[in-house]
């Protein structure tokens, strides 16, 4: 019984370390007003039925959001992810999440702030999508 505890935490966390978790927590308790505006319209099941966590770590990073039941993560970019360095490092990550069946949608800072309808939309209908699958 045990062994089905830690095999569903390692499923939902991936596997992350302790620091990482210790990093999230803190994020949690620091979000910038993009996170703020988002998490307002995810929690409590809002968009579409799904859960949604904040600032989840899973493997060696750290989800701004993710819902574990559509295994979607969803990132909000700001300024600092325009640089070529950091795209080459997000193109990476997103890359070494998707190995694990994870679905990744991003979004600008700008896009959260002006436009959250369509961001709303877009989430919905991805979620939406796979359920007719």
């Amino acid at each position: 019984m045990a062994f089905i505890g830690k095999t569903i935490d390692y499923l939902l966390h991936l596997g992350a370390g302790e620091k990482t978790f210790r990093t999230a927590k803190s994020l949690r308790k620091n979000p910038t007003s993009a996170e703020n505006i988002l998490w307002m319209k995810l929690k409590n099941r809002q968009v579409a039925g799904a859960k949604f966590r904040r600032q989840h770590p899973l493997r060696f990073y750290i989800a701004d959001f993710y819902c574990h039941e559509h295994r979607l993560v969803i990132e909000i970019d700001g300024d600092v992810h325009f640089d070529e360095h950091q795209k080459e490092h997000d193109v990476n990550r997103s890359a070494e999440l998707e190995r694990f069946g994870l679905h990744i949608l991003r979004f600008t800072n700008d896009q959260i702030l002006n436009s959250i309808e369509d961001v709303i939309k877009s989430i919905t209908d991805l979620i939406q999508n796979q359920e007719r699958l």
